[in-house]
C-alpha cells in the first residue's frame, strides 16, 4: 500500500490497520535513535511505506536553526553551525542571538533508489562557483537527514556504492564532501529505516547487520481486519482532512506518550542477571559479535520507558530479542529468516 498525498494529507499513522510489530519497532526508534533503525521487510501492500511517511505527524519537535541546511542542534551544536556555516559559505556567524531558533517535528527524509553520490553525500554548487567565482557547498541528502530518519524504500536495490556511504555516515556520525581541493565535514546522526521486498532481492549481509531492529510484515487474513483497511482507506480518499481530523487526538497521544518515554529512557535501570539473560539468548541462536546483544539491552530498556517503568523486566528482554534477532541469526540454506526467536523465547 503506497502513500497517496491528498491535498498535501498523509494516511494518518495511528489508523493503520494491524501491523503492530511495525508500528511499535518504529515507535522505538523514535524515542531512541541509538536502536540503529529498523528494516521492514514484506510483500508489496502491507503499508510499509505508508507507516514510515506517515511517522512525521508523530514525530516530537525539536530546536533547529531557520533555515539551516545542516539541522543542527542550535543548543549543543551551534560551534559546528558556525563552522560549517564559514567552511561551506563564507558566513561569519558570531553568536546565537544572529540566528532565529525555531521549533518543527523530526523529518522523514527519503532517499530515491536511483540516488546518485552526489546527491547523497553533497558537491560543490557550480552555478556559484561559474558566476562569483567562490567555491560554495551543495549539502546532499545525508545533511537533510541529521537528527531526523532516514528514509529507503527498496532499500536492497540499492547500488552498492550508495550502501557503502551510508554504512560509514550511519557508523561514524559523520559525512565528508571531498570535491575540487575541499574537503568539508558535518554531522550526520540519523535513524535508517528501509523497506524491502525479499522476493526482489536480498540485502548484504553488512548492511543488513547495520539495522538495529528487523520485521517482517504480511498481509492481514482476519477478513474482519481487511474489511476495516478498505473502509478506512475508502475514508481517507473521500475527505482526507475530515479523516486526519477524526484521528488528530489519537495521534496527539501517541505522540504525547513517545515524548514522556524519550525523557524516562535515561532513568531506566537494568539488573546484571537479566544482562545474562541476552547473552544466553544471542548464543543460543548463533549471533556473531556483539551488536545483537547491544541492540537487545537498548531495545528492551526502550521498551521499559515506553510502559512507563523504570526497571526492565525479563518480558521486556523477550519482546526485544524478537525484533533485534531475526536477521542476526544464523540460518540453514532456505530457512526463513527469525525461525525459532520466538520459540527460543517460550
Amino acid at each position: 500500500m503506497k502513500t497517496r498525498k491528498t491535498n498535501n494529507l498523509i494516511y494518518p499513522f495511528t489508523a493503520i490497520v494491524g501491523q503492530e510489530n511495525m508500528k511499535f519497532a518504529l515507535i522505538l526508534n523514535i524515542i531512541n535513535p541509538g536502536l540503529s533503525g529498523v528494516l521492514i521487510r514484506g510483500e508489496k501492500g502491507t503499508a510499509k511505506s505508508t507507516a514510515v511517511r506517515a511517522l512525521a505527524d508523530i514525530l516530537p519537535e525539536i530546536d533547529v536553526i531557520e533555515n539551516d541546511p545542516f539541522q543542527l542542534n542550535p543548543n549543543d551544536e551551534f560551534s559546528l553551525y558556525q563552522e560549517c556555516m564559514k567552511t561551506a559559505y563564507g558566513k561569519e556567524i558570531s553568536s546565537l542571538e544572529q540566528v532565529k531558533v525555531i521549533k518543527r517535528k523530526v523529518r522523514v527524509v527519503e532517499l530515491p533508489v536511483g540516488a546518485t553520490e552526489d546527491r547523497v553525500v553533497g558537491t560543490l554548487n557550480l552555478e556559484h562557483a561559474l558566476k562569483k567565482g567562490e567555491k560554495q557547498i551543495e549539502p546532499g541528502i545525508l545533511a537533510a537527514a541529521h537528527r531526523g530518519i532516514l528514509y529507503v524504500d527498496e532499500v536492497n536495490l540499492l547500488d552498492d556504492h550508495v550502501v557503502d556511504i551510508l554504512l560509514d555516515s550511519a557508523a561514524m556520525g559523520v559525512n565528508t564532501i571531498e570535491r575540487e581541493g575541499i574537503s568539508f565535514s558535518h554531522p550526520a546522526k540519523f535513524t535508517l529505516v528501509g523497506t524491502m521486498n525479499p522476493e526482489e532481492g536480498e540485502l548484504r549481509p553488512q548492511l543488513l547487520d547495520r539495522f538495529g531492529l528487523c520485521v517482517l510484515v504480511e498481509g492481514s487474513r482476519d477478513p474482519e481486519d481487511r474489511v476495516k483497511i478498505m473502509e478506512r482507506r475508502a475514508a481517507f480518499d473521500n475527505d482526507p482532512e475530515g479523516f486526519n481530523r477524526q484521528w488528530q487526538e489519537v495521534s496527539k497521544e501517541l505522540t504525547d506518550k513517545i515524548s514522556q518515554a524519550v525523557l524516562l529512557y535515561p532513568k531506566v535501570n537494568i539488573e546484571r542477571e537479566l544482562l545474562f539473560e541476552i547473552t544466553s539468548l544471542c548464543l543460543n541462536v548463533g549471533v556473531d559479535g556483539h551488536r545483537g546483544d547491544i541492540i537487545i539491552l537498548k531495545t528492551a530498556k526502550t521498551i521499559a520507558a515506553w510502559e512507563k517503568r523504570r526497571h526492565v523486566e525479563l518480558r521486556d528482554i523477550k519482546l526485544a530479542a524478537e525484533l533485534a534477532l531475526p536477521h542476526r541469526v544464523r540460518r540453514q540454506p532456505l530457512q526463513e529468516m527469525g525461525t525459532g526467536i520466538k520459540e527460543l523465547n517460550a
